[in-house]
């Protein structure tokens, strides 16, 4: 079977798809990865085929309004990537939650089935308000309406798109928001790639939408952590890890500064890494990592201070370690959240608050008193018997065979 998984997005965003994509081509089929060209290393490891899309994923400045321009003229050079990328063919869609808008209107030009495999929640649900509304619950009647809106504006944000690329596959026009719509109607199945550690299926979601588990960024178990690596483990204490993934760009040098002053405070050694920030810093209790896997590094920290992505917030608690939660924008308050309802994280420090002194006072706490670390053991358990890629694998391997006619 031909699979295409497409997905945009920063690192944390498309990475975890690497991992579903060799779950299923070790099934026997061939699978596809479209994503920006920077990705492509990633997904040619994981001895998968790689299609470009559209790099430019950056949401600039300007206020809401220039946001939304700007999200919308990516959409739209997205989805003629989308249709490149699919034009080998495919017999089956796997869609983000960000190509799905497109997505749909590819699948049902080419006429095969189409899954959604994404790694936040979207859907209205009145048990939490929508991801990327700040985490904030406004109750059952307040998260709903909220949920219903935030997907209305993202149609509105996908408006153009979907009309070029109707037009470009000679589908008939459609009013704004109609072939969401359709899609609830016939419960389109959407399989969210987290743990029902973290989030618990909310119960009033409509059939086809469940919870998974994680699929994992692929990397080799058997490829060790680099010789300087060991050797600065092995000369001290488990270090603290700091990274910010691809948040804080341009703001390497005064957030260096204050993680190596709240590492001193605390009396921790430190690992941090580069990311898109740039953090940089030297010193014997100190070493500067580039690209090292979480699931290689994380399991060797005390502690793990990061923005509260979705693959980084999944990476801490697999392996076991207290997180201190710096949320910076998106997506990344709610889970900083989680993290914290859950007991395996401190407080949230909000991106724009962060200083040495709250930071080190965080390290303390989440290094020295044994109920974070305790917690965090106790979901990466639960996270231990879900099997997300398998499940996928599941529904993939249905989908078709329900698709293929009986013979006679």
């Amino acid at each position: 079977m031909r699979i295409l998984l497409a997905a945009a997005g920063s690192y944390g965003d498309v990475a975890p798809y690497t991992g579903l994509g060799a779950r299923l081509r070790a099934a026997g089929h061939e699978v596809v990865l479209a994503m920006q060209e920077s990705f492509a290393p990633l997904v040619r490891a994981a001895g998968l085929t790689f299609r470009p899309l559209p790099a430019d994923t950056s949401a600039g400045g300007g206020g809401n309004r220039q946001l939304m321009r700007t999200a919308a003229a990516f959409v739209r050079e997205l989805g003629a990537g989308l249709v490149a990328a699919a034009e080998p063919g495919a017999d089956v869609l796997l869609l983000s939650a960000t190509t799905a808008p497109l997505g749909w209107q590819l699948a049902e030009a080419m006429d095969v089935p189409s899954l959604g495999v994404y790694l936040q929640p979207t859907h209205p649900t009145r048990e939490f308000a929508p991801v990327v509304g700040g985490g904030r619950s406004l109750g059952g009647l307040g998260n709903r309406a909220l949920g219903r809106f935030s997907l209305r504006m993202a149609d509105r944000v996908y408006a153009d798109a979907v009309a070029d690329l109707r037009a470009r596959l000679s589908l008939p026009r459609v009013a704004r928001g109609s072939v969401r719509r359709r899609q609830e109607e016939t419960r389109w199945p959407v399989l969210h790639g987290f743990s029902t550690a973290v989030v618990p299926r909310p119960a009033d979601w409509r059939e086809g939408l469940d919870v998974v588990g994680n699929w994992w960024p692929h990397h080799d178990p058997d490829t060790p952590l680099p010789a300087l690596f060991e050797d600065f483990l092995r000369a001290g204490p488990p270090p603290v890890f700091i990274g910010f993934g691809s948040m804080a760009a341009g703001e390497g040098a005064r957030l260096s500064e204050l993680a190596v002053s709240a590492l001193r405070r605390a009396g921790l050694r430190g690992v941090l890494q580069e990311g898109r920030a740039g953090l940089m810093a030297h010193g014997d209790d100190l070493l500067t990592v580039d690209e090292v896997p979480h699931a290689l590094l994380f399991p060797r920290m005390a502690a793990v201070v990061h923005h509260a992505g979705a693959g980084t917030t999944a990476a801490g608690l697999r392996a076991g370690v207290p997180a201190i939660p710096v949320p910076v924008l998106a997506d990344q308050p709610f889970w900083a959240a989680r993290l914290a309802g859950l007991g395996a994280a401190t407080r949230p420090i909000p991106f724009g608050e962060l200083t040495a002194e709250r930071l080190a006072e965080q390290l303390g706490r989440a290094v020295r008193e044994a109920s974070y670390r305790q917690a965090a053991g106790a979901v990466s358990r639960r996270m231990g018997t879900e099997d997300g890629a398998g499940q996928v694998l599941k529904a993939v391997e249905a989908r078709l065979v329900r698709r293929r006619p009986v013979s006679g």
